[in-house]
Order: structure tokens, then C-alpha cells, then sequence
């Protein structure tokens, strides 16, 4: 063979060799990444020929697929789309899958592996394939409450079974219609989403779990635990000045619109949390260290690196503490401290739940299309951040809160609720941030709850707490 001709064969060879090596990545290395990638329209498409399998509140289906007529089987429908798309997303034929959509997507198609003797069945038997269910652990009640009071808000409201970390509700605002996205039009999906996106803020987003935001008040809890267990008592009176110069600085730090919280200057620490007295827990902080409150922050959860339930939720954290001075602003909520709403409630639930935090958890079950339970979720205590003396003195602290402090507008008639407000600073010019914490019945809870609304300008106990309350009233009302 003659030069030439020996170079053009050494270049097929190589040719044909590289063609055979990039066929061998995809389809065997980058297999998996493709088919799950959601701009991967064509494999979307094969998966709207099976019955997708329903997300299930209380027996109802709250996503599910339809027999179409049309060219794709079945269609994707969301009978209360507004009031469940932060926690359902969408199963989008031009975006893909987001939150439960996405996270639960083997078992809703049915490509799970436990589900793979199901689908040899079906094909020796002709039976039509189908995907399991997904049964979420949300009281409808709890969450039509929790979204009528955010109406017209940008916020969020998690409520928690403090004895088993149950998600009862999951509420984000603003929210949209997820069965805009979910026809088979393709371009009306496009001309939906861009009304969707359109809007600002994002309503996709699910704000009590994807974001973390200063807590302001709400973080005094954890100062106050922090005291108590360094051997302080409800009844141990504290400074409280009405205007706390921070340590080696010029700079003051005042209580809420400049008032005096006694005018003896100093007053029990019951009454200190009641009223959310800013220069007492900011003193108290310092007292204490940082060790001392950062140590606290984290045993609550604050600095973890996140969870999943099975939606990924954002860290909570409380930030550097530089200074004696910023030790001062933290142990009130304000300089970097950072949480989520889900954690904020899981400090509420904490208290309610003898000081043992539960891990929280959205599905209940998972089940095959023949209803057969494929996997239950079963409690499961995360963290025990207190002693359950600790926790029924918080307890105490937190009634007074709501029975003649920041909280009133928290009360339910015929029990005792526990709670917390907040107030965060953002930034010059920016209407603050509200929050409220709290539990119900204090004596016995079955419900913890916390209510976020975003540069509300008011106050927590003017805005947060009648939400929290509705709520609590809600789930108390659907048992009876």
C-alpha cells in the first residue's frame, strides 16, 4: 500500500474510531444525564403515552393526568393549581419537571426500580402502563388558610405537626396556575410561561423553603434559650435600658420606634421576650458570648447545610459575629442571621415538641398504581437542641407573648397559644420584613406554625400573627 492510501485508511480508522467512542458516551456515560436533563422534549413526550401517577392531599388529587384524544395520551392537569404549585411545580412538556414533579419523578412515571417487576407485567400482559402515587402529609384545610391570608402578600406560611414533623402547610406567595404549562400546545406553553415569568416577584419560587431572610425578633427565642440554659429563669431580671451604646463603638441601638421597655431600666426576662424588648436580648447576648449563642443557633439548626423533604431546602444560618457590637445585633436577628421559614417553624415546633426537633417531612406515602405502599415515612427525631424544662419555660415565655404582649393578635378563644413576633430591618428605605412563630394549644400542641410576610411595613403581631392565627384556627376547626 502506497503512502497515501495508507494515510486515508489510518484516517477512516481514526474517524470511524472517534464516531464509535462519542456514540459509547452517550449513549452509556452521559445516558442517564440526557434522558433526566428537562430540555430533553423527546423523552418528555414518550412519558405523556403512561399514566402518570396523581400527588394526593387528604385523598384528593391535586395533580394528576387525564386521556386526551390528541396526539399525546394523557395531559397533565392541577385541579387547585394555585394553592399547590410551590409544592407540586409542574410536569411541563417544553420545561420540564420542577419541585415534587421533579424530585418524585421515578415514582410518578413509573421508572422507579421497585416498580420494575410492574413493568414487566405490563408488557407481557398488555396492560397499560401507569406510575405510582405520591401521598403528601398537607391538611387541605391548613393550606387554604395559609394562602387566603398571604393573599395579595409576598410571603410564605409553614405549619408543623410538632410530633412527628409533618408538614400540614406549605404556602408561598405570590403563586401561579402550573396547567398553563402543562398543555400540549407547545407555543401556548411558551406565551403562559412568559406571562409567568413576567411577574415580579417570581411566582415559582417557593418562598418558604428555596430563600432564607432575617428573623428579627423571632431569633430572641433562641437568645433566651441560650440564657436559660446558662442558668437564667423567666423571673431573672435583665438590663433594659432605652438606648444600648454597643461595645467599643459610637454607634446605639434603640427598641422598636425609640420606647422605653421600663422605666426602671431593667425588668424580668418573661417580660423582656413579651414585649420584644431590643436592648435587653442585645445586652443579653453579650453577656452571654458567642460561643454561648452560636452554639444555640446551631443546635436549633441554623449553620446546617441544608435538608431535603424531599424539596431542597435553603440553609439557615446566623452569619459572622465579628465584634462584641455585632454579637449585640445578632442575638436580636439583625445583622447576617438568616433562616428560612420551614426553619423558623421547626424552632416554634421545637419548643412545642419538649425541646426534640422532628425531622419535617412532606409524603406520607409512596405507592404503586395498584395502591400497594411502596415506602411510608415514619418520625424521626433530628436534634434535641434543649431539656424539656428549657422547653416549657421558653413555653411559659411565649404565652405571655401572645396573652398580653406583641402577639395578641394570635389569640384563639378557649386556649392558650405560644408564640413570637418579629420585625427585620432590610435596608434603608425598604419596608421591613414581619414575622410571627408559635404553637397551639400551648398545654398540648398540635400544630406550630410560622408566618413570613415579605416588606409587609408593619409590624409581626399587626400583620403575621392574625395569618397564624386563621391557620391554627383552620386545622383546629377541620379536626372537630
Amino acid at each position: 500500500m502506497n503512502a497515501p492510501l495508507r494515510r486515508v485508511a489510518i484516517s477512516v480508522l481514526v474517524l470511524f474510531t472517534l464516531l464509535i467512542v462519542n456514540v459509547n458516551i452517550i449513549q452509556v456515560v452521559r445516558s442517564e444525564s440526557l434522558r433526566g436533563d428537562n430540555r430533553n422534549t423527546r423523552v418528555l413526550a414518550e412519558t405523556y403515552d403512561r399514566e402518570r401517577g396523581s400527588i394526593i392531599v387528604d385523598g384528593n388529587e391535586v395533580a394528576m393526568s387525564v386521556p386526551t384524544d390528541g396526539r399525546l395520551t394523557y395531559l397533565r392537569t392541577y385541579p387547585q393549581g394555585p394553592l399547590y404549585a410551590p409544592i407540586t411545580g409542574y410536569h411541563s412538556l417544553v420545561y420540564g419537571n420542577t419541585y415534587l414533579e421533579d424530585v418524585m419523578d421515578d415514582v410518578l412515571s413509573g421508572e422507579d426500580d421497585r416498580l420494575f417487576v410492574r413493568r414487566i407485567a405490563d408488557l407481557f400482559t398488555g396492560r397499560d402502563p401507569a406510575g405510582g402515587d405520591v401521598v403528601l402529609t398537607l391538611d387541605p384545610d391548613v393550606q387554604a388558610a395559609a394562602m387566603a391570608g398571604l393573599d395579595g402578600l409576598t410571603g410564605a406560611v409553614v405549619a408543623l405537626d410538632p410530633a412527628t414533623g409533618a408538614i400540614l402547610g406549605m404556602a408561598s406567595t405570590p403563586t401561579y396556575d402550573p396547567g398553563l404549562v402543562a398543555g400540549h400546545d407547545p407555543e401556548a406553553i411558551r406565551q403562559n410561561m412568559e406571562q409567568i415569568t413576567g411577574s415580579d416577584p417570581d411566582p415559582r419560587v417557593n418562598r418558604a423553603i428555596a430563600d432564607n431572610y432575617p428573623p428579627g425578633s423571632l431569633f430572641k427565642v433562641i437568645t433566651a434559650a441560650a440564657a436559660l440554659q446558662e442558668g437564667y429563669t423567666p423571673e431573672t431580671v435583665v438590663p433594659a435600658v432605652d438606648l444600648l451604646t454597643l461595645p467599643q463603638t459610637t454607634q446605639t441601638l434603640s427598641n422598636f420606634n425609640g420606647s422605653s421597655c421600663s422605666s426602671s431600666q431593667e425588668q424580668r426576662l418573661i417580660d423582656s421576650l413579651t414585649i420584644s424588648c431590643n436592648t435587653a436580648f442585645a445586652q443579653l447576648g453579650i453577656d452571654l458570648g458567642e460561643e454561648s449563642i452560636r452554639e444555640m443557633a446551631e443546635a436549633f439548626g441554623l449553620d446546617d447545610e441544608g435538608q431535603e423533604i424531599p424539596l431542597d431546602v435553603a440553609p439557615s444560618t446566623i452569619g459572622e459575629i465579628e465584634s462584641a457590637a455585632a454579637l449585640g445585633q445578632t442575638s436580636i436577628g439583625q445583622r447576617d442571621v438568616r433562616m428560612t421559614v420551614l426553619q423558623a417553624a421547626l424552632v416554634a415546633a421545637t419548643v412545642a415538641n419538649d425541646g426534640r426537633q422532628m425531622r419535617p417531612y412532606l409524603i406520607d406515602e409512596q405507592r404503586a398504581p395498584d395502591l400497594s405502599v411502596l415506602e411510608s415515612t415514619d418520625p424521626e427525631v433530628l436534634r434535641e437542641p434543649i431539656s424539656a424544662e428549657i422547653a416549657d419555660q421558653l413555653t411559659e415565655m411565649m404565652v405571655s407573648v401572645v396573652a398580653r404582649g406583641s402577639g395578641r393578635a394570635a389569640r384563639l378563644p378557649g386556649m392558650e397559644v405560644a408564640g413570637k413576633t418579629g420585625t427585620a430591618q432590610v435596608r434603608e428605605g425598604v419596608p421591613d420584613h414581619n414575622w410571627f412563630m408559635g404553637f397551639a394549644p400551648a398545654d398540648d400542641p398540635e400544630i406550630a406554625v410560622a408566618v413570613f410576610v415579605a416588606n409587609g411595613g408593619s409590624t409581626g403581631g399587626d400583620l403575621s400573627a392574625p395569618i397564624a392565627r386563621d391557620v391554627m384556627a383552620a386545622y383546629f376547626e377541620g379536626q372537630g
